[in-house]
């Protein structure tokens, strides 16, 4: 399979949503893990586009979904980035690391707290994420919520 710095044919594909491209691209053994010039898979390209049956074709495929890009983020903080609660769960259903820390030492949870996504923080919270977590800042979750003004975050933190 070709490689491109915009990725593979499975990258394409999977950005696109043509799960029957996927499929077909499966079939014939291709490499799942391949990274495009960002270090981006396919599966984080899934993830950034919100295609959840592509994502889940290549997770079912066994899709490592703790690749780190060149900015440290693997595909839960993909999702976690688009507020996709559905995929941030299936992707934790395949041993996605909820603990996975990028270059700005962003746990997921850390991550959704500084872009404001309320439901993906409640959500990473049931899923028993690190509330006590710091980035490299030494920043906690709660100082975090404080500091982006998120009073519902806050009380969610301190009723754990």
């Amino acid at each position: 399979m070709e490689r491109s710095d915009l990725g593979t044919a499975l990258h394409l594909a999977c950005a696109n949503g043509h799960s029957a491209v996927v499929t077909l691209l499966l079939e014939r053994k291709c490499l799942l893990n391949l990274c495009d010039n960002e270090k981006r898979t396919a599966l984080m390209k899934a993830v950034e586009c919100q295609e959840e049956e592509c994502a889940t074709l290549l997770l079912e495929h066994g899709a490592d979904p703790n690749v780190m890009d060149v900015c440290g983020n693997t595909a839960v903080h993909y999702a976690v980035f688009c507020q996709n609660l559905s995929l941030a769960a299936k992707l934790l259903s395949y041993d996605a690391d909820i603990e996975a820390r990028n270059k700005d030492d962003l746990t997921p949870l850390l991550l959704a707290i500084c872009e404001r996504r309320g439901q993906m923080v409640e959500f990473l919270v049931k899923k028993k994420a690190n509330i006590h977590a710091v980035d490299k800042m030494k920043r906690t979750a709660l100082m975090l919520a404080v500091m982006y003004e998120s009073p519902d975050v806050v009380r969610l933190l301190l009723q754990q």
